[in-house]
């Protein structure tokens, strides 16, 4: 996927979110500096629009935990220097929400798992959330990428909403999906 190709599925989709304003888009290698140039701009984005704090702390930590997702689980793009795990993210609002959108390539063969757990997280309510997580607490395993499965049931118990996803054909790079979650904030 080139890097037109990557912003202009970003494009799509705040279109598709019918959103009033981009707060921040970016497309590139996601590291730990670009991420916390991402948490300053948006923190200050936050509070010039007098974002009640309680809305803050959830865009926030939506945005810090969906970014630490394509830093630890995306994959490499065949060509790229082997540091490098691209993504995107856009963060955008309109009168009742903040939308994080965030997108990554992954391996076409992680798609079922991260599917069933997935639609695992949407269909439970808040307190099946508390419990889900406890027991990954208790039982879970860090993963061989520094996760312990905790990410989506988290974002999922503090943005309140369902995590939209999907899994995008990448016809230039076969045996690889795009992954992109959406996740709403309420205002």
């Amino acid at each position: 996927m080139t890097d037109r190709q990557f912003l202009e599925l970003a494009y799509r989709l705040c279109d598709s979110l019918e959103t009033t304003e981009i707060n921040l888009l970016y497309e590139g290698s996601v590291t730990q500096e670009v991420m916390k140039e991402f948490t300053s701009m948006t923190e200050n984005n936050l509070i010039s629009h007098a974002e009640r704090p309680p809305v803050q702390r959830k865009v926030f930590y939506v945005m810090v935990e969906t970014l630490q997702n394509i830093t630890r689980h995306a994959e490499r793009i065949p060509g790229d220097p082997e540091d490098v795990r691209r993504g995107f993210v856009v963060i955008s609002h309109n009168e009742e929400a903040y939308y994080v959108v965030t997108g990554n390539v992954i391996a076409e063969s992680s798609v079922p798992k991260l599917k069933a757990k997935l639609e695992k997280v949407n269909s439970l309510d808040h307190d099946g959330l508390s419990v889900l997580y406890k027991k990954q607490i208790q039982e879970g395993t860090i993963s061989d990428r520094g996760g312990a499965g905790l990410g989506f049931i988290d974002i999922a118990k503090k943005s309140g909403n369902k995590i939209d996803y999907d899994f995008v054909d990448l016809p230039n790079l076969p045996g690889y999906k795009f992954f992109i979650d959406i996740v709403k904030v309420s205002r």
